[in-house]
């Protein structure tokens, strides 16, 4: 059989060329060959990535007084994981070609030969995607402990740690960024699904008689989330978890898609995970997690309403919605349309020329900005190449100073999308560009 033909992304792989030249994202420990699925974050990816948890964090936790956030540990005691059920259910189904001995997810595989090479395929066994390591110097069955394959178990078992000093009546919720790990059998598409990776998670407690009503409100709040991200709406979707998808756990599971190039994939998952997590974990630890309603005097046991995104994933939707293309006078013009509030720097500072006391001025302007914004003082080369670098990097603004600034304290304001120019006194500028990144 003819070796299957691969699907050339092109758009993906301009995406990454980029994010290398530009400093947002390269392989990690590249200068020894790399390591699979697994990247590092440059100067502009750290400040994209921090950007957009910020946002989430503010979205979710310092603009609501019903959210309170928690940064649980990473390795937690291994039994928490065999409560869960991860030990012994977070598993995949693993084939191996016998011939070319490429290996794929059983799922992923419609035909009974390697698509590859046409190869032999072995009978599908199951493979545990936690890592695991050991606690202490003696490496032995008793020292197990795994890396958290998500991070809402930390949530869980820390119900009642929070709810109680923060005098939290239900309905609430318990927000956590951070990160996870699974041991991916097919790892792939750039920072689409790595090996390391983070999440940002909230869980939302609530009365077993209103969890249909919360199911609904979050659905439509993360829906938003995307849209004031700048992500494009037409490319979004929700996908229903039908019975036969549905997790063990789960009463309903909806999932928020976009249309990458290699096909609709899952964003976020909202969920109904009922009683389950806070049953199970009650029931192994001994522990009462029952809520004490002091109103109602009724105490129960909350069902839990999900919410929980992959921060890279979400860069990367981003970017590649971000990513354009088009020729001006002739010439190629790439720009990566990132909105304002999540964009890396939020302006640049260029003076037209290298004389005449125009860098003085800009590098005032530039001072006085860099205290409420990331912005970049650039003076290298003809102002059309700066224009073009910042339009690829993602910059929305740039300020030029020119010779009319030096006569009536005004600079040009370029905008990057249209590339439309308008002239505005320094003094209002710093109230300006904050206008302009929160779309006021």
């Amino acid at each position: 059989m003819a070796k299957k033909k691969q699907f050339k992304d092109e758009k993906m792989d301009k995406l990454v060329s980029l994010c290398k030249r530009r400093g947002y994202v390269f392989p990690s420990s590249e200068i020894y060959g790399g390591i699979n699925a697994c990247w590092d974050y440059g100067p502009l990816g750290a400040e994209l990535k921090r950007n957009i948890k910020d946002f989430w964090w503010r979205e979710m936790v310092h603009k609501r007084d019903d959210i309170e956030g928690l940064d649980a540990a990473i390795l937690m005691h291994p039994k928490v994981w065999h409560t869960s059920g991860h030990v012994e259910e977070f598993t995949d189904p693993l084939v191996d070609c016998k011939k070319c001995k490429s290996r794929f997810k059983a799922d992923d595989i419609s035909t009974e030969s390697c698509p590859n090479c046409g190869g032999e395929l072995t009978d599908p066994r199951q493979f545990n995607l936690m890592f695991k390591t050991f606690m202490g110097p003696v490496e032995e069955d008793a020292n197990v402990v795994y890396l958290r394959p998500e991070t809402a178990q930390g949530i869980y078992v820390n119900f009642l740690n929070v709810q109680g000093p923060s005098r939290q009546k239900v309905p609430f919720g318990i927000a956590q960024i951070g990160k996870a790990f699974r041991n991916e059998i097919t790892p792939g598409n750039f920072i689409f699904r790595t090996r390391e990776f983070e999440q940002m998670e909230m869980q939302f407690f609530v009365h077993p008689s209103e969890d249909e009503k919360w199911f609904e409100y979050w659905k439509e709040k993360r829906w938003q989330y995307y849209l004031d991200l700048g992500i494009t709406k037409e490319k979004l979707r929700w996908h229903e978890h039908g019975p036969n998808d549905l997790a063990h756990y789960a009463k309903a599971a909806f999932d928020i898609e976009y249309e990458f190039s290699f096909g609709w994939k899952e964003l976020e998952g909202v969920h109904n995970r009922t009683d389950f997590d806070l049953t199970r974990h009650k029931e192994a630890s001994g522990k009462d997690l029952r809520y004490w309603d002091e109103q109602t005097k009724e105490k129960y046991i909350p069902y839990i309403i999900e919410t929980s995104a992959g921060c890279d994933r979400t860069m990367l939707t981003c970017l590649i919605d971000a990513y354009h293309e088009e020729e001006v006078k002739g010439e190629p013009r790439v720009t990566l349309r990132l909105h304002p509030r999540v964009a890396p720097f939020k302006a640049a500072i260029l003076p037209l020329v290298k004389k005449q006391g125009m860098p003085e001025v800009a590098q005032k302007l530039y001072d006085d900005l860099r205290k409420r914004f990331k912005v970049f003082y650039d003076a290298g080369g003809a102002v059309g190449r700066r224009y073009r670098r910042m339009d690829e990097i993602g910059t929305p603004y740039c300020f030029t100073v020119d010779g009319q600034t030096l006569e009536d304290d005004t600079v040009t304001l370029r905008d990057r999308d249209s590339m439309e120019q308008s002239r505005h006194k320094i003094a209002e500028i710093p109230d300006l560009l904050e206008k302009k990144i929160n779309g006021e």
